[in-house]
C-alpha cells in the first residue's frame, strides 16, 4: 500500500485532466513542489474542492507519497485555517491583493522545480501572502518578494555596492564600475537599499511608482538571465496597473 503523508501546501497551478479531474502543481512544506491528481473535482458535487484550487490557496493535504512516481493522488484536501483573517476594505483592496497573489504564484510556478523541500521558503510565502492588515502599504511587496525568493534559489544579487563600484551588473549579479548590461546609477542605488532592507532589516526606501516599475522589470530580466527556464512572465503587467 502506498504510504500517505500530511502537509500544509500552496496551490501554484492547475490543468484539466480527463473529463472530471485536474492535475495540480502544489508547493508542499514537507515535500517541496509536487504534482497531484484530484479525481472528480470537475463533476457535479465537486465544486467545493475546485474552489479550493485558486492561486496560492493555503491548504492542508493528505497525499499518497510514492517516491517512484512524479504524479501521485491526493487523498484529502481542506482549507487551512489562518490565524489572521483576510480583511478587505473595498474592491480596490481586493484588486491589489489578487494581483499580488497572481504575481507571487507565477514567480514560484516558474522558478521552483520538483526537487526538494524548502520549508523556510514555504513559511516566508505563507507570511507574505497574508495581506490582512488595514492600510498596509503593499507597493514594495513585489520587489521584496523577488529578492527574498532569489536568495532561496541561490541567485541572490551580491550587495557589494560602493562609490567605486556603483553599477549593478545583471549577468554577473554584482556591482561593478562599468559594464555592458548594468542598471543605471539611480536604479542600482535603489536595488542596494532594497537589498539592505531584505538582508539587514534596513528601512525600505521611499520610491515612486515609476522607480518601482523599472526595478521590478529589471529584476525579472535578472531572473531570466540566471534561470534557464524562466520565460514569458506576465503577471507584473497587471500588477503595475493596480499597485500605486
Amino acid at each position: 500500500m502506498t504510504p500517505t503523508l500530511s502537509t500544509p501546501a500552496l496551490v501554484l497551478h492547475t490543468m484539466q485532466y480527463k473529463e472530471t479531474s485536474v492535475i495540480a502543481k502544489i508547493f508542499t512544506r514537507q515535500l517541496g513542489v509536487r504534482s497531484y491528481i484530484l479525481k472528480g473535482v470537475r463533476k457535479g458535487g465537486g465544486r467545493t474542492k475546485q474552489n479550493l484550487l485558486q492561486p496560492l490557496s493555503y491548504l492542508d493535504l493528505v497525499v499518497y507519497n510514492n517516491p517512484k512516481t512524479q504524479l501521485n493522488y491526493l487523498k484529502e484536501i481542506a482549507p487551512h485555517v489562518r490565524e489572521v483573517p483576510q480583511i478587505m476594505e473595498d474592491m480596490s483592496d481586493e484588486a491589489v491583493h489578487n494581483a499580488l497573489r497572481f504575481f507571487m504564484t507565477e514567480l514560484l510556478y516558474k522558478t521552483l522545480r520538483e526537487e526538494e523541500p524548502m520549508p523556510e521558503l514555504f513559511d516566508y510565502v505563507v507570511n507574505s501572502s497574508q495581506f490582512a492588515e488595514k492600510g498596509k502599504n503593499l507597493s514594495n511587496q513585489p520587489i521584496l518578494f523577488l529578492l527574498t525568493v532569489s536568495r532561496y534559489l541561490g541567485i541572490e544579487p551580491l550587495d557589494n555596492y560602493s562609490q567605486r563600484e556603483p553599477l549593478f551588473d545583471l549577468p554577473d549579479g554584482r556591482y561593478r564600475f562599468s559594464g555592458e548590461n548594468t542598471l543605471d546609477t539611480a536604479t542600482s542605488q535603489l536595488l542596494h537599499y532594497y537589498l539592505q532592507a531584505v538582508n539587514e532589516g534596513g528601512p525600505i526606501p521611499l520610491t515612486t511608482l515609476k522607480q518601482r516599475t523599472e526595478l521590478i522589470n529589471r529584476l525579472l530580466d535578472y531572473f531570466q538571465l540566471h534561470l534557464a527556464e524562466f520565460r514569458n512572465f506576465k503577471s507584473h503587467e497587471i500588477l503595475h496597473t493596480v499597485l500605486q
